[in-house]
């Protein structure tokens, strides 16, 4: 999972019927580690919703129309995205199986009691903990085992059958899609030879480049401007021909406020 400030457990709420979602947020409230950040009613919109906002958790009924709960997940998996933990909510017990093949975290029974959902917030909660990376482990004198590598001031980007060398400078941002990596420079728009963004941001000046969202990664300096947008989250119009607009996850709305005071 994304790596968090805080141990709050960013949620989304996933049933076709209003009431149940309004009865499980209410119950969430007594829960102050989760924060509930949307709701949906159907598994396409548990598909836009979770991808642009990225929760940590996400209870999901399994029967409603069109695409259900299990096959929600199971999209997802085909995304091969990082998945946030599941919790099932549902009237029927006959998919426990199939939702544990689907690694489902939990699966709770309508109608949800008070005491079972707190059991399944502890398993979260500590499961989530040990998924958190741990600090950095010193050396033998006390210094940190292993140095950062120094940025790279030049990148490679293949374009129309070439091989273009251009400075990190003039890279206004990165997104992968299917595991390629498109670079969007000043002059160029091409193709990266790096593998995953953690990969290239890990050879860039970070203080630069601000992974904004698990798919993009921007110049902070090559920010116009700052757009709002869906349930108090964000986004950034860049600088490129496009001026196009990235999604910022809510992992990183609290950075973007510090970053420019918002």
């Amino acid at each position: 999972m994304r790596e968090r400030a805080t141990t709050t457990l960013t949620t989304v709420v996933v049933d076709d019927e209003q009431l149940a979602c309004d009865e499980l947020t209410y119950f969430l409230k007594d829960f102050p580690e989760v924060e509930v950040i949307g709701e949906a009613h159907n598994g396409l919109e548990a598909l836009d919703l979770i991808q642009k906002l990225e929760p940590e958790l996400v209870f999901l009924d399994i029967h409603m129309p069109g695409l259900d709960g299990l096959g929600t997940v199971r999209q997802l998996r085909e995304r091969e995205m990082e998945l946030p933990h599941f919790i099932f909510v549902t009237a029927y017990d006959q998919h426990a199986v199939e939702a544990f093949r689907l690694e489902a975290l939990d699966y709770l029974l309508k109608p949800v009691e008070r005491g079972r959902l707190a059991e399944t917030i502890e398993r979260v909660r500590r499961v989530a903990q040990e998924k958190r990376p741990p600090a950095a482990v010193a050396g033998p004198s006390g210094s940190a085992a292993k140095p950062a590598p120094a940025p790279r001031s030049k990148l490679l980007v293949r374009a129309n059958n070439r091989n273009f060398i251009v400075d990190a400078n003039d890279v206004i941002y990165a997104t992968i899609d299917n595991g390629l990596i498109t670079l969007v420079t000043t002059s160029l728009e091409g193709h990266s030879n790096y593998r995953t963004i953690e990969e290239l941001q890990a050879n860039l000046d970070r203080d630069m480049f601000w992974r904004v969202h698990r798919s993009y990664l921007v110049n902070i300096n090559r920010i116009k401007e700052v757009v709002p947008w869906f349930k108090s989250s964000y986004q950034l119009r860049l600088d490129d021909k496009k001026h196009t607009e990235v999604p910022v996850s809510r992992v990183q709305t609290r950075r973007l406020r510090e970053l420019f005071k918002l």
